[in-house]
C-alpha cells in the first residue's frame, strides 16, 4: 500500500467561484489523493468550448466553485491506498470520461462511455486548470514519450472525439468522408480522415481556408458561402459520411442532402438548436444522423498510437495558468489557431 503524503504548500488554481463569474486565479493547498486516486502534477491542460459548461454553469448538479479543464497531461506524483497499476513519475492523460459507477445498466454491457453516473474532470470533480489535480485510477490514460504535454493534451478531447468518430462510422478507404468546419475539431478531423484513406472533401466558409484544408489532407476543399455544399458533394458522388465539427445546427441541416445512398451524418460538436430534416430526406437514400461523444481513456491510448504513427498534430496556441481567462476568452472568440493550451 502506498504511503500517503502530507502536502501543504500552496498551488496555483484558476476556478469559477461560481456559475457566469469570471476566473479567479486563487492559492490552495496541494490536494492529496484517497483511495483509488492519483495526484497529477499537471504539465499542460487544453481549453475546449465544453468548458463553457462549467464556467456559464449550464451543466447541473455542478458545485463551486469549480475548476475546469478536461484535456490533462501531467506525471503521477503520489498515489493512493489501492492503487498498484499506476506509478509515481508516470505520464499520464485524462480526458472528458474520466469515472464511471460500474454497476448502471450500461457499465454492466461493458458501455462506459454511455455510464448513467459518469464523472467528468472540471465537471463533476475539479479539473486541469490548476497545477495538482485529483483523479480516480479509472480516468487514466498512459502517454507516449514521443508526444509533448502540449501536443497531446488537446488529442485527449478533440483528438479522441474526431478518431473515435471516423473509425467507427462504416466508410471504407476511398470513400467520400466531409469534414464540416476548419477549427479545432476539423482541422484534426481532416487529417485523421486522410491517414484512414478516406476521400476527403473539406468544408469551410470563405476561400481562406482552402489552402490550409490541402495541407492537412483534404483532396477537395468546398466554400459553403460560394457554393451549396450539400449539392457540390452530390457532384462528387455523395458523402458516405459527413463529419460535423462546427457548432451551428443550420449547417449541419443544410449538408442533409449531400449525403449519398446508406450516408451518415456525425454529429460531434454541441449546440443547443434543433436540427432540421424531413423524413423524406432520410427514408431516401437510407440516411442516418448519429451523435457521438469522445471516449474512455482506452481510446484516449488508442488514439495517441495513431497519432504517433501518422504524424496527426493539433495546430495550438499557449498560455500560462494565470493567463486562463485570457486563454479562455481567445478560444471563445474563434481566432484560435486552432487549439488553446495552458501550461504549468
Amino acid at each position: 500500500m502506498a504511503t500517503i503524503k502530507v502536502a501543504t504548500a500552496p498551488m496555483m488554481v484558476a476556478q469559477i467561484p461560481n456559475p457566469g463569474a469570471d476566473f479567479q486565479i486563487v492559492e490552495r493547498e496541494i490536494p492529496n489523493p484517497g483511495a483509488g486516486h492519483v495526484r497529477i502534477k499537471v504539465q499542460a491542460c487544453g481549453v475546449c468550448h465544453s468548458d463553457a459548461l462549467t464556467k456559464d454553469g449550464s451543466w447541473p448538479g455542478i458545485q463551486y466553485p469549480r475548476v475546469p479543464g478536461h484535456e490533462v497531461v501531467g506525471i503521477i506524483d503520489e498515489v493512493g491506498a489501492g492503487v498498484s497499476e499506476w506509478k509515481m513519475g508516470q505520464r499520464v492523460g485524462i480526458g472528458w470520461h474520466s469515472g464511471y459507477d460500474g454497476t448502471c445498466v450500461a457499465c454492466r454491457r461493458g458501455d462506459f462511455i454511455n455510464c448513467w453516473d459518469m464523472k467528468i474532470p472540471g465537471i463533476s470533480y475539479d479539473g486541469g486548470y490548476q497545477q495538482f489535480m485529483v483523479a480516480p485510477v479509472e480516468a487514466l490514460a498512459a502517454i507516449l514519450d514521443s508526444l509533448n504535454d502540449t501536443e497531446a493534451a488537446p488529442l485527449l478531447c478533440a483528438g479522441i472525439t474526431t478518431f473515435n468518430a471516423l473509425r467507427r462510422n462504416g466508410a471504407f478507404p476511398g470513400d467520400l468522408v466531409a469534414v464540416q468546419g476548419i477549427g479545432g475539431l476539423g482541422h484534426l478531423g481532416i487529417q485523421i480522415a486522410d491517414k484512414f484513406g478516406y476521400k476527403v472533401a473539406a468544408i469551410g466558409r470563405g476561400p481562406e481556408n482552402a489552402a490550409l484544408a490541402k495541407i492537412l489532407g483534404a483532396d477537395v476543399y468546398i466554400d459553403s458561402r460560394a457554393t451549396n455544399a450539400a449539392e457540390e458533394l452530390q457532384k462528387l458522388g455523395g458523402a458516405r459520411v459527413i463529419l460535423a465539427t462546427a457548432p451551428s445546427s443550420k449547417a449541419m441541416s443544410e449538408l442533409i442532402d449531400g449525403l449519398g445512398p446508406n450516408g451518415k451524418l456525425m454529429v460531434i460538436s454541441a449546440d443547443f438548436d434543433p436540427i432540421e430534416v424531413t423524413p423524406i430526406q432520410l427514408i431516401s437514400g437510407c440516411r442516418t444522423i448519429q451523435g457521438w461523444a469522445s471516449g474512455t481513456p482506452i481510446d484516449s491510448e488508442d488514439t495517441l498510437r495513431f497519432a504517433e504513427l501518422t504524424g496527426v498534430r493539433p495546430m495550438i496556441e499557449t498560455y500560462p495558468l494565470e493567463k486562463a481567462a485570457e486563454a479562455y476568452a481567445h478560444m471563445l472568440s474563434g481566432d484560435a489557431q486552432f487549439r488553446v493550451v495552458l501550461t504549468m
